[in-house]
């Protein structure tokens, strides 16, 4: 245990794994707590896919400066991260959401994204998997990317020490000490350590620590499944992601086989203070069908899951955190001095992670982040309360239509 660190940051998955090194990096002292074993929660159970057009141009921004980031993940930290830049595949079945791929090819021109609408047979040709049936429209963005998730975190963790982190796994913030200043230091079972910052990166924890904090933190914890099948012939890592709009389903290679996960109309959401203290969330309970369901919306398009000779490798799931808009919510927790906040990692979180981190970490050393975070600051939502019924169901519809712009 140590007595005092600059920075203190709760949660070790890939939003607080990547501040702890970014802080690092720039020569604070940081000290990172961890309730379980280190970056073993919910991201090292995301699908590591990136999405580069966004639905706003600073949003688009952040994920490619991700996206340049996580290319030069290794050059930069030293540690390994299996990256592959095999392109992704956007599939609209309705006249809608073709006309929602069509703004998305004008977002991404004027960002500097690549993509383009593509006939089907091009889209077949690409990802030979493909049906050819229901599709109307199909965008191609060649430089987005996927990554493996469980050494993303560790790997910021493992670079973050190298700079004179103190890495504390199995350690909980129990309580924080607030002076009439604001934070003055946050406590554990090993003792307290003083601070005037702290960062609640706790993923599904994030709310409980802001309302010990003292500020409040509109999230709910909502699990995401995926399965990873058994390896199949000729699937590789030259195969693109692809997503189906309206069916909310992402297909990809991995490890041979293939990756099927999507958002449901009706998820569990969790409420993390009904948990025992001991709770991991390789205990959170599963449900293989609910994929199935998913895989059986778009049979048209990926027959391949209709094949019964397909075998299940993996099933994992995690808990992400939601917000009602389906945006991060990132900054300065609202009411408290030097409490700072990185949550609604809204599924799509551990690709942006690292361009979220270095922006975090230039807006408590700096005042201000070179990026515009402004779409995704805690100020929009500062001084609204939200009724429980109300936030769980807003957070519930933004899940259930994650692909719709």
């Amino acid at each position: 245990m140590i007595a005092a660190a600059d920075v203190v940051v709760v949660g070790s998955g890939a939003f607080g794994a990547s501040v702890a090194y970014h802080l690092a990096q720039r020569g604070v002292r940081v000290a990172v707590l961890e309730r379980a074993a280190l970056a073993s929660q919910t991201s090292p159970r995301a699908a590591g896919l990136s999405s580069q057009v966004r639905a706003t141009p600073a949003l688009t921004k952040l994920a490619q400066r991700a996206v340049a980031k996580l290319a030069a993940f290794t050059a930069e930290t030293g540690q390994t991260l299996r990256f592959t830049q095999s392109g992704a595949l956007k599939i609209a079945r309705t006249d809608r959401d073709a006309e929602q791929l069509a703004r998305e090819v004008v977002r991404g021109a004027d960002a500097g994204v690549p993509i383009e609408l593509v006939s089907v047979a091009e889209a077949r040709r690409r990802l030979p998997i493909l049906g050819e049936r229901g599709i109307v429209a199909v965008t191609w963005s060649p430089t987005d990317c996927n990554v493996e998730p469980s050494e993303l975190p560790i790997g910021y963790c493992r670079a973050a020490e190298k700079l004179g982190a103190v890495l504390l796994p199995h350690t909980p913030a129990t309580g924080f000490d607030i002076g009439p200043r604001g934070v003055e230091g946050v406590r554990t079972p090993g003792g307290t350590i003083a601070t005037r910052i702290v960062v609640d990166a706790a993923g599904a924890w994030a709310r409980l620590i802001a309302t010990a904090l003292g500020g409040p933190l509109p999230v709910v914890p909502t699990r995401h499944q995926l399965l990873i099948t058994e390896p199949i012939a000729g699937v590789g890592p030259h195969f693109p992601i692809a997503r189906v709009i309206d069916a909310n389903v992402y297909v990809r290679h991995e490890r041979g086989g293939l990756m099927l996960g999507g958002y449901e109309a009706d998820p569990l959401q969790v409420d993390t203070s009904t948990l025992s203290p001991s709770f991991d969330i390789a205990n959170l309970p599963l449900d293989i069908e609910v994929l199935w369901r998913l895989a059986r919306s778009v049979r048209e398009q990926f027959p391949i899951f209709e094949d019964p000779g397909i075998r299940v490798a993996e099933h994992r799931g995690g808990l992400p955190t939601l917000t009602t808009d389906d945006r991060y919510l990132v900054g300065p927790l609202p009411g408290v001095a030097g409490a700072w906040v990185m949550s609604g990692c809204c599924v799509g979180g551990l690709s942006v992670s690292p361009a979220l981190g270095e922006a975090m970490a230039e807006w408590i050393l700096d005042g201000a982040p070179a990026l515009d975070l402004a779409d995704v600051s805690t100020a929009r939502f500062a001084g609204h309360d939200v009724d429980e019924t109300d936030l769980r169901e807003h957070c519930r519809r933004a899940y259930a239509t994650h692909y719709r712009a």
